[in-house]
């Protein structure tokens, strides 16, 4: 019989969510268990997403950079890229932010941390290997998602990578092949193709980014076009093989028929599987949906009493700082008898290609199709003085604005520092300010953001 220990609250996962949460639990009084299964503490964030990618999306823009030295009156000799020390890096930066979460668990006094895969038993039980199960009235489950693999004839007879395994090579692929035209697939093809692959995304879909505008997506594609990534759109992986000298043969299916890839490595990343299987959710009478997310309430609660889900694992935006929002959503009724929910809340993003693609609010479709009386502000970034100076010109500026109230509903901003500008106007958002105020505010001169003014001189009254 496995030993049995009882908290006032678990945790499962160290995520964004997760982790914050057993801390403020443990400090409030509560006796706590935080469960993780990975060697590294943090969550999918730290350890195989924002950090990491981050840290080598800065490596791939140096790259570009000193490939355009002479662009700048900069001379400079070859440019070579070192994968392994690009590789040496981001590992030392995630074992840092790794580190510190993990002191951070290790030093509350009513917080153990418990390492190995959780699994419920029954309600409020739960079993962690062979030999340890915990029981409490009030269990939180953060465990987040995992790379979801396509149903490809052949792709499991090949040693395939995912957003994780992407960022352990040693030596840069002579040709990428990615599947899926999303966030993930854009921000690692262009990021290699800097590195010096050839690249080929393969999109399902007729766009990129499809949840985004067209305008947005058609210069999203211009951009890695001319970047030299290759992008097959309405097209689909029909199979892969491995040849006898260890290259991948890819048939495509496309508009104009099947075409065919000899690439030497295939990533996937075609979307995300959410960590609930393993949980096994049916012991404890949880609710999973058709994908095997976790439904919850505007309050992060399940269907169960005394069990909340947290972050990417329930649904819905998945966010590193979504999953944190709701941890102070359910610290604030758990702890503090709040009142707090998810309804209204702001979903900034940004996708860390380059020029970034900062978004937040409503998008000019989104706006159409609920028939709200609107107008549309544009500015390309030739028309922005830093820009200019920066020689960095791909993109423009977007916003969206009620037309009677002058509030603004959102925007799209597609370029350098985009996720910067974007935050300026989820400030303004959040408070109520007027397109009008900040076409008439003073901002400091030359940045990005002082081109506010003008984009929204582009719109009457």
């Amino acid at each position: 019989m496995p030993d049995v220990s009882s908290y006032d609250a678990i945790v499962i996962g160290t995520g964004q969510a997760g982790k914050p949460l057993a801390r403020s639990l443990a400090q409030s009084g509560q006796r706590t268990a935080i469960i993780e299964r990975d060697d590294k503490i943090g969550g999918s964030c730290i350890v195989y997403g924002c950090t990491p990618t981050k840290t080598m999306v800065a490596s791939a823009r140096v790259a570009h950079l000193a490939g355009r030295a002479a662009d700048y009156g900069v001379r400079v000799g070859e440019v070579s890229l070192d994968l392994a020390r690009v590789r040496e890096r981001k590992r030392a930066i995630v074992d840092m932010f790794s580190g510190s979460s993990r002191k951070a668990i290790e030093r509350e006094d009513n917080l153990e941390l418990i390492q190995g895969e959780a699994r419920f038993v029954a309600p409020g039980r739960i079993a962690v290997g062979d030999e340890l199960e915990l029981r409490s009235e009030q269990i939180f489950i953060n465990t987040g998602t995992r790379p979801t693999v396509p149903d490809v004839p052949g792709l499991a007879d090949i040693p395939f990578l995912t957003s994780g395994s992407v960022m352990e090579l040693d030596a840069v692929p002579e040709h990428l092949l990615v599947i899926g035209g999303g966030y993930i697939g854009l921000e690692f093809g262009q990021m290699f193709r800097r590195f010096g692959s050839r690249v080929t995304i393969v999109q399902r879909g007729p766009r990129l980014l499809p949840r985004e505008d067209e305008d947005v997506s058609l210069a999203v594609l211009d951009i890695l076009t001319e970047d030299g990534v290759e992008v097959l759109l309405s097209s689909t992986v029909s199979s892969v093989a491995r040849d006898g000298e260890g290259a991948t043969r890819a048939s495509i299916a496309g508009p104009s028929g099947e075409v065919a890839r000899v690439v030497s490595e295939v990533l996937v990343a075609a979307g995300r599987t959410p960590n609930s299987d393993a949980l096994r959710p049916g012991a404890a009478g949880l609710d999973v949906d058709a994908r095997g997310f976790i439904p919850v309430n505007t309050r992060l609660e399940t269907n169960v009493p005394g069990i909340w889900a947290l972050g990417d694992v329930k649904g819905g935006p998945a966010f590193t700082h979504i999953s944190y929002d709701d941890f102070r959503i359910v610290e604030a009724n758990v702890l503090h008898g709040g009142a707090k929910s998810t309804e209204g809340r702001l979903v900034p993003y940004a996708v860390f290609m380059d020029p970034e693609l900062g978004r937040v609010g409503l998008s000019e479709a989104e706006a159409k199709s609920q028939g709200l009386s609107y107008e549309v502000a544009k500015l390309p970034m030739t028309h922005v003085a830093r820009a200019l100076e920066s020689d960095e010109t791909r993109g423009f500026m977007k916003a969206v604005v009620d037309t009677d109230t002058k509030q603004i509903l959102g925007c799209a901003i597609l370029g350098v520092a985009g996720g910067e500008v974007m935050s300026v106007l989820q400030m303004a958002m959040m408070g109520n300010v007027p397109y009008t105020s900040i076409r008439n505010g003073v901002f400091a001169h030359p940045t990005f953001s002082e081109s506010l003014n003008n984009l929204f001189m582009r719109l009457p009254g």
